[in-house]
């Protein structure tokens, strides 16, 4: 096993790391159309979260969702294009990795879903009545 050389601390070195995570999400939006389905929902929760009163406890529940959602959402879009390198052809052991990682962020978002309906439903039914 090859030993891993140990690299003094390099800002540059940590400033290139997130210029590669900036890249990722850059391509993420570019090329995924999943994307921008969650960033409109993204978008609905912070305005409603701005026009209905909403505790901190609250956004938090919200942040850590819409997170949740996204880092899914990333994590099975990188499992889909490792498997696509890995094989252009059918395989039925792909398929089912690639249908879990799909299946995550279904969870992910069906737990997105019920936090969002459990804090905004009461709410927007108060205004109503």
């Amino acid at each position: 096993m090859k030993q891993k050389r140990n690299i003094p601390f390099s800002l540059r070195a940590r400033g290139q790391s997130f210029k590669y995570a900036f890249e990722g999400i850059k391509a993420f939006f570019k090329e995924e159309h999943n994307a921008r389905i969650h960033l409109a929902a993204t978008v609905m929760v912070v305005i409603l979260s701005i026009a209905l009163p909403v505790t901190i406890i609250e956004i938090i529940a919200l942040t850590l969702s819409i997170g949740f959602v996204w880092v899914a959402e990333i994590f099975n879009t990188a499992i889909e294009k490792a498997m696509d390198f890995m094989s252009t052809e059918s395989d039925s052991r792909i398929k089912v990795i690639k249908d879990l990682s799909a299946a995550a962020v279904l969870v992910a978002a069906a737990v997105a879903l019920v936090t969002g309906c459990l804090i905004f439903i009461p709410k927007i039914l108060a205004c109503i009545n």
